[in-house]
């Protein structure tokens, strides 16, 4: 998988120093195109005079800019409310954070990825069966591929956490969930990003199936029905903004 060098500079270009920033998107998923993007999520830090007073900075930074004909699309939540949403059993951050291609990192960022088994529940099957009905309606209207490929990947991701209380983004990883033609399928999206789904034979029936493997999955996970982090993350957050944060950049 190629990512631009110059990927590492993103975090000084900020107006607040960043946490983390990791890839996600196709790239994350196994199935970048040629011609992809590269979305960029992670966190950054508001200072404390502009959560205690009463001007209040951004809580959400989005920035798209294109270099060397690669267009970038960076979204970063402040520490604050990237706890509160991993608290709130939502399957993208939790992906953002433990995502292995790690752009810029700091030591809050290995404490946040530290805490992150004490914010995983089996209600975060709620949000890959919400997201997989998204996308499989995207696909019946338009027909494209890749809301169908997100469709399997989604569904395979939240069946594999549910069964291992293990985080895998990569559908490469993941065949064992679902038919047997999905390398066919990445192999056509790495061809162009926009572009129509080949005819498969029983494409629905698959889909139902990996459905009800993952509301089963659920149904009978060994996880907890409530995250246990939260005084943690909130004393992160408090030694964070008060004292600092410690922050440096690895690629």
């Amino acid at each position: 998988m190629n990512l631009p060098g110059w990927l590492a500079e993103v975090a000084g270009e900020q107006p607040y120093p960043l946490v983390f920033a990791t890839v996600s998107g196709a790239h994350l998923y196994g199935f970048p195109s040629v011609d992809s993007d590269v979305d960029l999520r992670g966190v950054h830090v508001l200072p404390v005079e502009e959560v205690a007073g009463l001007r209040h900075g951004p809580e959400t930074l989005e920035r798209m800019w294109t270099r060397d004909g690669v267009e970038v699309d960076l979204v970063t939540h402040d520490l604050a409310k990237f706890c509160r949403l991993l608290l709130g059993r939502n399957g993208y951050v939790l992906e953002q954070l433990l995502s292995p291609l790690v752009v810029t990192s700091s030591p809050v960022h290995e404490e946040l990825v530290a805490l992150a088994p004490g914010c995983l529940t089996r209600h975060h099957a709620h949000h890959y069966l919400g997201f997989a009905r998204t996308q499989w309606r995207l696909f019946t209207k338009s027909g494209e591929l890749k809301p169908l490929l997100y469709t399997f990947r989604v569904l395979a991701t939240g069946t594999h956490l549910m069964r291992t209380g293990e985080l895998e983004a990569d559908l490469t990883r993941l065949y064992e969930y679902g038919p047997a033609y999905l390398p066919d399928l990445v192999a056509a999206k790495q061809e162009a990003e926009h572009g129509p789904a080949p005819s498969v034979p029983g494409l629905e029936s698959d889909v139902e199936r990996m459905t009800v493997a993952l509301e089963e999955a659920r149904d009978f996970a060994g996880l907890p029905e409530r995250a246990t982090a939260e005084a943690a993350l909130h004393d992160l957050v408090v030694r964070v903004r008060l004292r600092g944060w410690g922050g440096e950049s690895m690629m």
